[in-house]
């Protein structure tokens, strides 16, 4: 248990380390600006099927 502590004391206090260096080493992200255009969502996009239609097997012992 002691050494399950010391280990995690340890990570705690490099993690917390880096966080608060982490502005000061690395530049700002750029700044993204959302798409202004609104979403048409009444025409639904066209999906394709492949195969048959999936039926649940019901009967464990038929294949």
């Amino acid at each position: 248990m002691f050494l399950l502590g010391a280990v995690t004391l340890c990570c705690v206090v490099v993690a917390g380390t880096l966080a608060l260096y982490e502005p000061v080493l690395g530049q700002a992200p750029e700044r993204r600006v959302a798409d202004n255009r609104p979403v048409n969502a009444a025409t639904p996009a066209a999906v394709r099927v492949v195969g048959a239609p999936f039926v649940p097997n019901v009967n464990p012992r038929q294949r």
